[in-house]
């Protein structure tokens, strides 16, 4: 019930302060709009060139590095096997 009442507070003087320091508010919205989109645009370009440096290791032949991933999890699942019959062998032991 608290959270009710203070979020009902909270969006009326908002409401209010909005239409107080409306120009303030177009201000901060004008400076921030062109940030928003600088950051969106680098992270676009880092994502696009990531996605053709793939695209090229895959048309050269070489794997990407997602690739080891699953020669990784192979290599993990066979050193799990190894451990279990060594575990079995020490059970047999006792």
């Amino acid at each position: 019930m608290k959270t009710l009442i203070g979020g009902a507070i909270a969006a009326v003087l908002g409401a209010i302060f909005l239409a107080i320091w409306f120009s303030a508010f177009l201000q901060l919205l004008a400076g921030s709009i062109p940030v928003m989109l600088l950051l969106g645009g680098c992270l676009a370009l880092y994502l696009g060139f990531d996605e053709l440096k793939d695209t090229w290791q895959r048309e050269n032949g070489v794997a990407p590095a997602d690739m080891g991933a699953e020669s990784d999890l192979d290599k993990f699942k066979q050193e799990n096997e190894e451990l279990k019959k060594e575990l079995d062998a020490l059970k047999d032991k006792k």
